[in-house]
């Protein structure tokens, strides 16, 4: 790190808006704020900015934003800002600020009032603070009110809300969301705010679903048509991930800090930040400080082409391939990771395998030079317009057979997969990444038929994608058939 004063990112990592906005009430937040002594970072002003934009007709291009991000970095600056707007420059005639806890709720309504008292401007439009337990509050004369609330027994019920702040939203599930999102239909340009931190597993519902559509939205390249979608968190290292890995970020290192961490050198320091290490360790660490969470899944997101028990049903640890063989390579679309897949026969059905899944792509050539040496096989097989095909030209001057199916054939790959499933003519020993591409694994229209896709970057499905081509290389045509030696099935 340098020597002068370290900040952390700007920038989130993960980062999706829909892209239409002509115009941004942001700026005026922003400068409200400061009337009212709030001095908002550059990450918070650039949320603001973003999260507010406007279309040609005036409303909000992000009728839903999300902003994920660790504990003590100032959403509640954001917040505050917002809140303001709406109030006395928006327009909006009923904010319902929401939390968890009843403190939480609390908290952030004592804060506002604060910042409204210590502004005579502010202050002279209010007509009442409502102090009531359960039912604090801020109305100015000209009608318009922030409410506080807290998300329990149905809180939220009966309001008509031009905008809804959801804070804690990594504890928001659907009775929550049942209660209050009715509030915003019978306005005519609603605005929803989650915010929050890193997911924690069950509890995460909601968050859970806004985090992947922003995945899906960045997978795809197609904006989130409604969601603006903020996220600061690491990558962090997967358990296969081998030293030395580049792809992913140390749980130790002080520029993880930087990348999860915005209000480094504004009201957090590393310093500050690695003590903190110290006493949660590794893995709460990642969690309150890096954003790595745990988030639910629908059971509709998983498993859409090929059902779980269908595929479970399918494996036998016993099974192993016999000659033919034929071996694919596929990798991730950010060369993250690599994987090899074989085919072969068993019995009288098709036994499919992941002989190998690895991050990066280095290893691969002398994998396969061995697995070639070994297993002398009809062929490799390798999609010359995927990521995998600039490896094509190293593969065949090291003497491997690389076919490459053309864009009708991996459809018909990817069919034939499919078929042999539902037929129960393929068998395999239940490898775990094969598996778990599978169910992460979508369908993308191909022509008139389809293909393999992902449902989101965190998705890795190389390894079906091998395991796909790899059984289609056992009919392919070849321009020299040349037949394979016996099976030595350790891979």
């Amino acid at each position: 790190m340098s020597d002068g004063p370290v900040y952390g990112h700007q920038r989130p990592r993960l980062l999706t808006v829909p892209g239409r906005a002509l115009t941004s009430a942001g700026q005026e937040a922003v400068d409200l704020a400061a009337r009212a002594g709030l001095m908002l970072d550059p990450w918070q002003r650039f949320v603001l900015d973003e999260g507010m934009g406007e279309k040609a007709d005036g409303n909000w291009s992000s009728p839903e934003v999300c902003v994920n991000v660790p504990r003590q970095c100032g959403k509640g600056g954001i917040i505050e800002a917002r809140e303001l707007w709406g109030l006395y420059v928006g327009g909006e005639q009923l904010i319902l600020h929401s939390a968890h806890e009843f403190k939480t709720a609390k908290n952030a309504f004592k804060r506002i009032e604060r910042l409204i008292r210590s502004t005579p401007d502010l202050h002279k439009r209010v007509k009442r603070y409502w102090q009531t337990v359960g039912e604090e509050g801020i109305e100015l004369h000209t009608g318009q009110l922030l409410r506080f609330i807290a998300r329990s027994g149905g809180s939220g019920r009966g309001f008509t809300a031009d905008c809804i702040v959801l804070d804690e939203d990594m504890i928001l599930g659907d009775d929550a969301m049942a209660a209050l999102a009715p509030t915003l239909a019978a306005v005519d340009n609603p605005q929803t705010w989650y915010l929050g931190s890193a997911g924690i597993g069950h509890q995460s519902v909601q968050l859970g679903r806004l985090r992947r559509r922003a995945l899906a939205a960045l997978e795809s390249g197609d904006p989130d048509p409604t969601l603006a979608y903020f996220e600061w968190s690491i990558d962090e290292h997967r358990d296969e991930c081998g030293q030395g890995c580049t792809e992913h970020d140390d749980v130790a290192a002080p520029e993880s800090v930087l990348k999860a961490n915005p209000a480094v050198g504004y009201r957090l320091t590393l310093e500050k930040c690695a003590n903190e290490r110290l006493t949660l360790g590794d893995t709460l660490f990642a969690r309150e400080r890096l954003g790595v969470g745990v988030y639910p899944s629908d059971v509709a997101d998983t498993w859409q082409v090929i059902g779980e028990d269908a595929w479970r049903a399918l494996a036998a640890a016993e099974s192993a391939p016999s000659d033919p063989l034929a071996f694919a390579i596929d990798m991730t679309p950010e060369r993250s990771h690599s994987a090899i897949g074989v085919a072969g026969v068993s019995g009288v059905v098709t036994h499919v395998e992941v002989v190998d899944h690895q991050p990066g792509t280095g290893w691969v050539f002398e994998r396969a030079c061995e697995l070639q040496e070994r297993h002398n096989p009809r062929c490799w097989v390798v999609d010359e317009g995927g990521p995998a095909g600039s490896l094509i030209p190293e593969l065949r001057k090291r003497g491997l057979n690389v076919i490459s199916p053309k864009t009708r054939q991996i459809a018909q790959a990817c069919g034939q997969f499919y078929d042999a499933v539902a037929e129960q003519s393929i068998v395999h020993i239940d490898n775990a990444p094969l598996a778990a591409a599978l169910a992460g694994a979508q369908q993308r229209p191909l022509g008139d038929a389809w293909a393999w896709a992902r449902r989101g970057v965190s998705v890795d499905i190389s390894p079906l994608v091998a395991v796909t081509l790899a059984k289609w290389g056992l009919e392919a045509e070849l321009d020299d058939e040349e037949p394979g030696d016996i099976l030595n099935a350790v891979w």
